[in-house]
């Protein structure tokens, strides 16, 4: 006999407040423990693969974290110190970019904005901000993340339990499949694997794309000669998650600092390089890469997707933002799956329409008629 309704809400609802309890007290120390899991979640489909090849699940788990630390690892360290001393350097240049953006419109629309305007004092002030202000905020931001994190710990931490959660994940998702409630295992596990889609849609390929497009604007960037082309490239690329979002930025990034940078020179044709840079980006993004690694629907409407990441990152930092798009996603799907209970049933659908059902039903001889409620 399953539990009443109501007590099963206290029970889910329980669950609920003491994982939000265990993210605000432990966030900082499960962090490490979130990455790893979600590495693990992103390299599983790589290691079911090798196992389909004929390779042991410890095999595979070793030859993937082989080739990450042989290949990847130097990459990032390599690309972490490039991105810092970019980062450093449009921050120092941002008021000679903005002097030369008020000197552009002064030359070339002079009607426009006068000389001594508080628009242009604004443009002056905005660089003078930038390059008081970034270098400062820059500065804190990776000296917080040094103090909250504890770096030597993190790089140990999360590399350990990746290899030892991809290693045992098919015999986790067992064992919590054993652990489900009986009655409601197979709704459980229907759900469970509608969320596993919306985030193998978003976190493995819409991730890919990300990565894909970030490292193509930064090497496309870097050698037509854009200054800062990496940190655009990245920026790109990081927000490419949201449609049409990581273009626009990263592109009126490029094309801005290729107008100060090529402009008046013999090769200003570089700036529709750099335009065409970004537009190559969204064909092959829209033709190839979407349709190919994340497919036709997603399940995460950026707007929500948003909200949840404001939301969770506001509430519980960084881990906060960790944990959005896996919530944003496990919410999205329990809304539409409640969505389609509420118009299959009475409520939605009337007394009409399934006494209508349950005549036809009976004309056609799927019924007999002793089975429909007279009343």
């Amino acid at each position: 006999m399953a539990l009443p309704v109501r007590q099963q809400l206290i029970y889910w609802g329980l669950a609920t407040l003491v994982f939000l309890a265990v993210l605000y007290v432990l966030g900082d120390v499960i962090m490490p423990f979130l990455v790893g899991g979600a590495i693990a979640y992103f390299l599983d489909p790589v290691a079911d693969r090798m196992e389909r090849w004929g390779l042991s699940r410890t095999l595979s788990t070793a030859l993937i974290f082989l080739i990450i630390l042989v290949t990847i690892v130097p990459a990032i360290v390599i690309g972490v110190s490039i991105i810092e001393d970019q980062t450093r350097g449009l921050i120092e240049a941002a008021p000679s970019i903005l002097a030369n953006f008020q000197g552009f419109l002064e030359a070339r629309f002079p009607g426009l904005i006068a000389e001594g305007s508080p628009a242009m004092e604004a443009l002056g002030n905005i660089g003078n901000a930038i390059q008081s202000r970034g270098g400062e905020l820059l500065q804190t931001a990776l000296s917080s993340a040094a103090s909250v994190i504890n770096v030597l710990v993190f790089l140990i931490v999360v590399p350990v339990v990746a290899f030892y959660m991809l290693l045992d994940w098919d015999r986790m998702i067992a064992r919590v499949d054993d652990l489900l409630p009986r009655d409601h295992a197979p709704v459980i596990r229907e759900l469970a694997s509608r969320i596993d889609r919306t985030l193998a849609s978003f976190i493995r390929g819409q991730g890919t794309v990300c990565l894909i497009l970030g490292t193509f604007y930064a090497i496309a960037l870097m050698v037509v000669g854009l200054q800062f082309g990496l940190v655009v490239g990245l920026v790109a690329g990081l927000l490419t998650f949201i449609p049409y979002v990581g273009a626009l930025v990263g592109g009126l990034l490029a094309v801005g600092l290729a107008l100060f940078q090529f402009w008046g020179a013999e090769n200003w044709w570089m700036i529709l390089v750099v335009a065409g840079i970004f537009q190559a980006g969204q064909m092959i993004e829209g033709n190839i890469l979407t349709p190919k690694l994340v497919g036709s629907s997603v399940g995460l409407h950026p707007v929500w997707l948003l909200f949840s990441l404001s939301a969770f990152g506001a509430l519980f930092g960084f881990v906060g933002l960790l944990v959005g798009v896996p919530v944003a996603a496990a919410i999205g799907v329990l809304v539409r799956y409640f969505i389609e209970r509420y118009q299959d049933g009475l409520l939605y659908r009337g007394v009409g329409a399934i006494r209508a059902e349950a005549d036809a039903a009976e004309a056609q001889g799927k019924i007999p008629p002793s089975d429909i409620d007279p009343s």
